[in-house]
C-alpha cells in the first residue's frame, strides 16, 4: 500500500503506532474477509481522546501539582476498490482536471467590499490615576 510506503519514511513520533496498526488492519481484512492487500484504501482515521492516567509531583510548601498522561484511540477505516470502479474512474480524473482549468478562467462571484475605518472614540475624561508619580 501506498500508505505504508509513507508511514515508512515519515519522521514523526507516533508514526511506528500507526504502522502497526495498518499492518494489523490490512492481515485482518487479509485473512477475514480475503480481500486483497491491492485492493484496499483507506476511508477514514480518527484520534480520539482515551483514558487519562492521574499523577502527582510534590511541589513548594507542602503543595502539589496534577500530572496527567494522556493516551489517545486510534481508529483507522478500510474499505475495498472494486477493479471495475478503478477502470472507471480513470477517464474522469482527465475530465476533472479539464473542469478546473475552465473554473480558473472565470471571473470571481462575488466582490469585496472594503469597509470605511471606524472612527475613534472620545469619551472627553481625562485620565485620574497614574501608576507612576510626577
Amino acid at each position: 500500500m501506498e500508505a505504508e510506503r509513507i508511514l515508512n519514511f515519515a519522521v514523526k513520533r507516533g508514526v511506528k503506532d500507526i504502522l502497526k496498526l495498518l499492518k494489523s488492519a490490512v492481515s485482518s481484512a487479509r485473512h477475514d474477509f480475503q480481500i486483497e492487500e491491492s485492493n484496499l484504501y483507506i476511508t477514514k482515521v480518527t484520534v480520539d481522546e482515551g483514558p487519562k492516567l492521574k499523577r502527582w509531583m510534590p511541589r513548594a510548601r507542602g503543595s502539589a501539582s496534577e500530572i496527567q498522561k494522556k493516551t489517545s484511540h486510534i481508529t483507522i477505516i478500510l474499505d475495498e476498490i472494486d477493479p471495475s470502479f478503478a477502470k472507471a474512474t480513470e477517464g474522469k480524473e482527465e475530465i476533472r482536471v479539464e473542469k478546473e482549468k475552465i473554473v480558473k478562467t472565470d471571473k470571481p462571484k462575488f466582490e469585496v467590499k472594503k469597509e470605511a475605518p471606524k472612527p475613534k472614540r472620545t469619551t472627553g475624561l481625562k485620565r485620574i490615576f497614574r501608576r507612576k508619580a510626577i
